[in-house]
């Protein structure tokens, strides 16, 4: 979402992974030697073991690039031709790949192991993707506030970090600059987050919400060091920021970064009490996939529990499938902050797609939170 946004160490050489066939495996519906599968995702966004036992299972090499929004993502897709089988957008972008016909409706006879998805996910997903056509849900989480706890007391003493006030406050964020503050370089997320602190409505169709919007961000914009979609996490467990508006699970990996490292320092995460944005990252196939087989055969693979699970215990990301719910690492599937409670996920809202007008303006206005002009 992440990206509607970005997810150390999968940024491979030459921003790609070619990983050799060790053949055999139960093939997936591949043979052996089936060429190579091309995949585009977030950054930090797949455990690299799940890679290369995807290969030894089916034969299929793997090319795995890597981005850093839905912005360069959509971009890239809707211009077509793009080269690449299976990409990962987050659920907002869906309706405008799919009536630009960038993006190819799935086969679902080829598809084994969507009854294991989960019904509220499908549910959240049936405004972007009417009917599950076009996408097959990989990971979801939540947008809020990563932030280092004792370099927060240690200048707000007292301060309760529960709230889209703390982070977005320029009288908190002016305490916070001299130990850094990143903000997502995400237009849609970060729009809809300070929407909720406003009070407004987070998927307002009304220009003038979003130019309140602006004015609020170029307020505190002098005090954010850096607007980017995955650096923070690297930047949180090292201590170098203190405070982040990122996505659960990058603020979870730094957390775990952080604790590696000898734990000096602790990174935390909270969803703001007034609410945040759930957001659901997804495959889809672009328009003249390469290899269209490969991509069926690594859906499959990641539809599999035992699969699924691993990739939410690298991640830290809750994942889509509910039949992997009971193999996911307790720690993680007992974290509120990762799977919310039933009162939490009530506070939770999606966004929705903007008519094309709406987006082109709001993107001009994006750029002048960017450039600070």
């Amino acid at each position: 979402m992440r990206a509607w946004g970005a997810r150390i160490g999968l940024v491979l050489a030459a921003a790609a992974l070619a990983l050799s066939a060790c053949g055999g495996g139960d093939g997936q519906g591949a043979k052996a030697g089936a060429g190579t599968l091309r995949i585009y995702n977030w950054s930090d966004y797949i455990d690299p073991a799940l890679l290369e036992d995807f290969t030894k299972q089916t034969g299929i090499k793997v090319v795995y690039d890597t981005f850093d929004s839905n912005e360069v993502l959509e971009t890239k897709v809707l211009q077509g031709d793009i080269g690449y089988d299976l990409v990962v957008p987050s659920n907002s972008n869906l309706p405008r790949y799919i009536t630009a016909q960038a993006i190819t409706p799935l086969d679902k006879a080829k598809l084994q192991g969507l009854q294991n998805l989960w019904p509220d996910v499908v549910r959240h997903m049936e405004p972007f993707d009417p009917g599950a056509n076009y996408a097959v849900p990989y990971m979801w989480g939540t947008i809020g506030i990563g932030y280092n706890r004792d370099a927060v007391a240690q200048r707000l003493p007292g301060v309760n970090v529960d709230s889209w006030d703390f982070a977005l406050n320029p009288k908190n964020l002016a305490k916070l600059k001299d130990c850094g503050v990143y903000f997502l370089d995400a237009s849609e997320d970060m729009y809809a987050l300070t929407l909720q602190w406003l009070g407004k409505d987070p998927n307002s169709k009304d220009l003038a919400d979003y130019q309140a919007a602006t004015d609020a961000l170029l307020v505190a914009r002098p005090f954010v060091r850096k607007f980017h979609s995955s650096e923070y996490i690297n930047a949180l467990a090292n201590g170098d920021i203190c405070l982040a508006v990122g996505y659960s699970g990058d603020v979870f990996q730094a957390a775990a970064r952080a604790e590696e490292a000898g734990g000096k320092v602790k990174v935390e995460y909270v969803i703001p009490k007034e609410g945040s944005q759930v957001w659901f990252d997804v495959f889809v196939m672009p328009k003249g996939a390469p290899n269209a087989e490969a991509a069926y055969a690594f859906l499959n693979y990641m539809l599999r529990p035992e699969v699924i699970a691993k990739a939410s215990n690298y991640t830290q990301y809750a994942n889509a499938n509910s039949a992997a719910t009971p193999l996911v690492d307790a720690e993680i599937r007992g974290n509120p902050n990762i799977y919310p409670t039933p009162e939490v996920f009530q506070r939770l809202f999606v966004t929705t797609a903007k008519d094309p007008a709406l987006l082109r303006d709001v993107n001009r206005q994006w750029t002048r939170v960017l450039t600070g002009q």
